[in-house]
């Protein structure tokens, strides 16, 4: 796991340590502060290597560096990086880190990036992959490296598992059940061929009797298909791997997930990060056993209100985190004391993790504001009906009959003897 992050001269932050949490790690903000940039540290500090473009140094500063403390399963070490702008990287020491676990980084374009401590760690093969990184295609279809198929691709190894009944397809159903929506199950379909000309049958979903190809599937369903894909392939990999060279298996897990909520359903955002907590925990590929007090680690990123409100009944101050990224005087700060429980969505849109002033449309939060400011003014202003008459019916065309605000406006309008009712 990730204990520590300390940064300097890296793009708008000049100096931002941060100290993470052993489970939950929330990251909120205005977009372009910064979230998405900090969980590519995040995966830099864990993996030593970058799956985006590397990060770049403020031009001005002399020495720009990143520093780290990875706990692994009986040690924990720090890992120092600066950037040496001779050779335009980013350097680290030649010593052996500890083992922070297997580090899957889920972005929100569709794409994965894996580390895997048996397939990536302190190898001296120089063909070896530093991690591996895929496009939203290659998830489908596959991946190669440097000539060598890496990974056969969902589509061929969702039925490749099914038709031999492997232990894989039977994972990958277990964690499709937990990762789908509420009502709305995901389950497999028998292959078929979709193509003319094509040698392959496709992977399909069984949706109400009715065999549907994942091809045609929602973008929603797609995503948390593939996000249940790469884990059971990355653990499957990861066993087969720590047999062939004889070293024991890891099952911890630190997964960074870049705003979840995309292409969800409402009902799918409250139900997606407590699902994952629940299908990593429980997802073991043979009968050894391990240590039932350890959870993964999560990085989140997230817009969405839901996934907040999803996170309070599990939320537990000693073992999860919020943090707030803003922009003051060109520099990134960060707001650790966001408080983690708000009891509703509504609630949660005017908190300072997501700062609305209201949870209503601009120009409902505008008709509403003149209204406020008219009840404010003295009796002798308010008497000005026209300016009355007409916030009355801004209020009215924007506003529902249920909408909290009336009964305000209602019992100050009649206090200032105007007569004039809501419905008017």
């Amino acid at each position: 796991m990730l204990k520590s992050l300390a940064i300097k001269n890296i793009g708008l932050a000049s100096d931002l340590t941060l100290h993470w949490s052993r489970r939950f790690n929330v990251i909120g903000g205005n977009n372009g502060v910064g979230k998405s940039f900090l969980l590519d540290l995040c995966w830099w500090a864990l993996t030593r290597t970058w799956a985006n473009a590397p990060a770049w140094p403020n031009p001005g500063s002399s020495k720009s560096s990143i520093n780290s403390l990875i706990i692994g399963r009986t040690t924990e070490k720090e890992i120092k990086s600066v950037y040496n702008r001779e050779k335009q990287e980013w350097s680290i020491e030649k010593s052996r880190p500890a083992i922070p676990g297997i580090v899957v980084y889920i972005r929100v374009d569709g794409s994965f990036s894996v580390w895997d401590p048996a397939r990536n760690y302190w190898r001296d093969d120089p063909l070896r992959p530093s991690a591996y990184h895929f496009d939203k295609i290659q998830v489908w279809e596959g991946l190669e490296i440097n000539g060598v198929k890496v990974c056969e691709g969902l589509d061929r190894d969702w039925v490749n598992w099914q038709e031999a009944k492997k232990k894989q397809f039977e994972s990958l159903k277990a964690l499709l059940v937990e990762l789908s929506a509420p009502d709305e199950p995901l389950s497999p379909g028998e292959p078929r061929r979709l193509y003319l000309g094509e040698g392959k049958d496709r992977p399909t979903l069984n949706v109400d009797g009715k065999d549907v190809p994942l091809a045609l599937a929602s973008a929603g369903a797609r995503r948390i298909i593939a996000i249940a894909y790469i884990m059971i392939w990355t653990l499957y990999e990861h066993h087969i791997t720590s047999e062939l060279i004889g070293r024991a298996p890891d099952n911890r897990f630190v997964v960074l997930f870049d705003e979840p909520e995309t292409h969800l359903h409402p009902r799918w955002q409250r139900t997606i990060i407590p699902s994952l907590l629940v299908a990593l925990s429980e997802l073991r590929w043979d009968d050894t056993k391990f240590d039932k007090s350890w959870t993964p680690q999560f990085f989140i990123s997230t817009h969405s209100p839901l996934v907040m409100a999803s996170l309070e009944p599990i939320f537990d101050p000693d073992s999860d985190q919020l943090f707030h990224l803003g922009i003051k005087d060109g520099e990134i700060k960060v707001d650790t004391n966001v408080y983690p429980r708000q009891g509703d969505v509504t609630n949660w849109l005017v908190s300072e993790f997501f700062g609305l002033d209201q949870a209503r449309s601009m120009e409902a939060e505008k008709a509403i504001e003149e209204a406020e400011e008219w009840m404010r003014n003295s009796s002798s202003v308010q008497k000005n009906s026209k300016n009355y008459i007409s916030i009355h019916r801004r209020l009215l065309a924007l506003l529902p009959e249920h909408d909290s605000f009336w009964p305000r406006w209602v019992v100050s309008t009649q206090l200032g003897g105007s007569g004039i009712g809501k419905n008017s």
